[in-house]
């Protein structure tokens, strides 16, 4: 057994132990803010950071819920591309998961805006990702690939007011070799853009995912 002694050098010990970890937690808090916040200093996500873990939901949203939907002022709320009918569609924020990839998200009718990204009309570039399908219906991305150069782009914002960016061009990539610090910059430096990604090419045997990923680089034209 302990001695009395020992117990209370043992008390000592792990209740400074635990200072240093609430310390840690406090600065490591501290550090993530100024990630999220500086647009600078933001990591990059690894190549495959868009693999998804589950399967996304194809229950298409009912015309009261895509109308009903709120955001911050800020924020992206409605994504539109009338060249490939793709109608007012909700925007939802997608985050960072435990192993540094980028969350997408769980509707194939939802886009997705990277929170760590610009915001619309602001300088660098957002980015937003949607899926091309599921295994039941076409996604909100499904003819993404037919966009060409000087078709637009919408974005409304929170507060109701529009941006229109129009489209530069695309680039196709390997799944494993996504170039993430070409994927989160505006493709016409000093000017903010907005960069769309889905995936493409063909099913990889024995898994739900593709093995390419198709970007579509846009550059603002008007707000």
């Amino acid at each position: 057994m302990l001695s009395l002694t020992h117990r209370r050098g043992f008390r000592r010990q792990r209740l400074v132990a635990g200072s240093f970890i609430v310390i840690g937690f406090v600065l490591a808090a501290a550090a993530a803010g100024l990630i999220i916040h500086d647009h600078a200093v933001r990591p990059r996500p690894p190549a495959d950071s868009l693999r998804t873990s589950s399967a996304p939901s194809s229950k298409k949203p009912s015309a009261a819920a895509v109308n009903s939907y709120r955001v911050a002022p800020d924020l992206p709320k409605y994504l539109s591309i009338p060249a490939i009918s793709v109608p007012k569609t909700r925007v939802m924020q997608l985050g960072v998961t435990k192993n540094d990839q980028i969350a997408t998200p769980n509707n194939i009718y939802n886009a997705g805006w990277y929170n760590r990204s610009a915001k619309p009309g602001q300088n660098g570039a957002m980015f937003i990702y949607g899926h091309v399908s599921s295994w039941q219906a076409d996604g909100v991305f499904y003819n993404l690939k037919k966009l060409k150069a000087g078709d637009t782009v919408s974005i409304t914002r929170g507060d109701n007011k529009t941006f229109t960016y129009q489209v530069v061009s695309s680039k196709i990539y390997d799944y494993r070799q996504v170039n993430m610090n070409q994927v989160l910059a505006p493709i016409n430096a000093g000017k903010p853009g907005l960069n769309l990604m889905t995936c493409t090419g063909q099913v990889i045997k024995g898994t739900s995912e593709f093995n390419q990923r198709l970007v579509v680089f846009t550059s603002l034209a008007s707000s």
